[in-house]
């Protein structure tokens, strides 16, 4: 009996993982799962019914209390992807890249590549961005001359990026998940005034493991070219001519847009949640600007855009030189001057807004923007919902502790378990999702690697680059899927399949690379809040 007691957490996870292989809703399965043994641990009398009764306090206390706002970004970082999707952003910058690089040998997979992570930091959605790119550049570069496989790995590849090239939907998922293991992991260890990790934290991380990402994705586009020239051919010169005037006109909005969403965060004049929602009215006034709006007066609706993105940016840059907290006892004659420039610019942003809105919902992208949103947000937050169940029952029936002492137990000591948890997070990664890995397997995983004294910033970046390459491992990435269902016939699945293994491959040289060389994800933190 004392067998079957201790195999329960292990069957739980074996009949999850075989549910959700089997299209179960990931939600309903992992709470009905974890339910079901609950009701068998009590039969045995290896679980206590106590912890389903304050299970609901659990969940408003533990996730839903003002100091997790951060779980707010979620939505709002949703919101400006979805909308940036329906600007035609990818388009432009896709037209335009191809212009500069096109005349290059290799030069339509650098342009996918930069797009991609323009993309990723604006809009950090996988789908949309394999889709747009799928849609606008597949056929080009098939009738460019490109390897079938080359130019659907590339695509797969570069839409990926949105995983770890901030903000992200991903680390702002881990972030929330790491704090929670970091703060449980200092108690265990006697400590009762924890330090925490923030997204803030795991963004800076990110940064520069995302732009090692970047370049040799682009070196490999290079080497492709040069090894295999007949795979990767120059467009002819004659439709490769750059326009600057049309190369800024697409890669200015986005990058203004990236530097106050990212920089608000990075300097520390934002919390995440605050940028995220800078970032959902920034992602408004573009897709209304560009956006012809319907009846009236399309001039007049363009300026009021662009006046309150404007106002936006400039009160973003006026926080980081002048105090406008409200409320203060004494406020000199400067600061005064300062905050009513300031209302005056709330006011134009409050109009242009609401201009904005208008316009979009004359045309329906607006309705269209909030279905997506509130459907993917619901889908996120009913999965964590779930993922609690399951953890809190797998840990009450003893899982966390047997798997600390197989970890422990692993040879080579913190780098061992390391391995180990990145292995299986590997493994994992070609069957679920990267919502139901963070949810269910770092909560369960990440307080013993932080007992063991590892960062909790480097685990993160590492996690979060080990869940970006699930999306392109065969057979069941996402990316891959996403790519199929848009590219045109004669890409075959095994193209599809063959174009993303070197991509994979460049994944895990990454993820070897910045866990032998913590800096990369620890040194931009360090010098920004140390």
């Amino acid at each position: 009996m004392q067998l079957v007691i201790e195999l329960l957490p292990f069957a739980m996870f074996i009949v999850a993982f075989a549910a959700l292989l089997r299209g179960f809703p990931v939600a309903f399965t992992l709470a009905g799962v974890a339910l079901a043994f609950a009701l068998i641990g009590m039969l045995l009398g290896a679980f206590d019914p106590i912890h389903l009764r304050a299970f609901p306090q659990r969940i408003y206390g533990s996730m839903m209390e003002m100091d997790k706002q951060i779980l707010v970004a979620v939505p709002l970082f949703v919101f400006m992807g979805v909308m940036l999707e329906k600007s035609k952003v990818a388009e432009e910058l896709l037209d335009s890249m191809g212009r500069l690089f096109g005349t290059m040998r290799g030069g339509l997979g650098i342009s996918v590549v930069v797009v991609g992570a323009l993309l990723a930091a604006s809009t950090g959605i996988v789908g949309a961005t394999v889709v747009t790119m799928g849609l606008l550049s597949l056929p080009t570069m098939l009738k460019r001359g490109y390897a079938p496989s080359l130019a659907a790995g590339s695509i797969a590849a570069a839409g990926t990026l949105g995983q770890i090239i901030p903000p992200s939907i991903v680390l702002v998922l881990l972030g929330d998940q790491l704090s929670n293991a970091y703060q449980e992991a200092q108690r265990a260890q006697g400590i009762f005034s924890p330090d925490i990790v923030s997204v803030g934290d795991l963004f800076a991380g990110a940064l520069i493991p995302g732009l090692v990402l970047v370049t040799v994705y682009v070196g490999y586009q290079v080497v492709v070219a040069i090894v295999r020239p007949s795979a990767a051919p120059a467009a002819p010169p004659v439709e490769g001519g750059a326009n600057w005037g049309q190369i800024l006109h697409a890669l200015l909005p986005p990058l203004a847009l990236i530097v106050s969403v990212l920089g608000s965060i990075l300097t520390g004049l934002a919390t995440p949640t605050e940028a995220a929602a800078v970032g959902a009215v920034g992602a408004t006034f573009l897709a209304a600007f560009r956006n012809a709006g319907g009846n009236g007066n399309p001039v007049a609706g363009r300026w009021a855009c662009a006046a309150g993105a404007i106002a936006l940016l400039t009160l973003i840059i006026m926080t980081g030189f002048v105090d406008l907290r409200l409320g203060r006892a004494e406020v000199s004659a400067g600061d005064q001057v300062a905050l009513t420039g300031a209302f005056i610019l709330v006011a134009v942003i409050l109009a242009g807004a609401a201009v904005a809105l208008w316009r979009l919902h004359r045309t329906g992208v607006l309705d269209g923007v909030m279905r997506s949103t509130a459907q993917i947000s619901a889908m996120v937050f009913v999965i964590l919902i779930g993922a609690s169940v399951f953890s809190l029952i797998f840990r009450e029936l003893g899982g966390d502790s047997t798997v600390q002492q197989a970890l422990e137990a692993v040879p080579g000591g913190k780098w061992g378990a390391l391995a180990v948890v990145m292995a299986i997070m590997f493994l994992l990664g070609f069957f679920l999702d990267f919502i139901e890995i963070t949810f269910v397997v770092v909560p369960i995983v990440a307080p013993i690697l932080l007992m063991m004294g590892i960062d909790p910033v480097w685990l993160g970046v590492l996690m979060a680059l080990n869940l970006q390459t699930s999306f392109l491992t065969p057979p069941f990435g996402f990316a891959l899927f996403y790519l199929r269902g848009v590219a045109p016939p004669e890409v075959t699945t095994g193209a599809i399949y063959r174009g993303a293994i070197p991509f994979v491959v460049i994944q895990i040289i990454v993820i070897t690379i910045v866990a032998l060389i913590p800096w990369l994800a620890t040194g931009l933190p360090g010098m920004l809040y140390d």
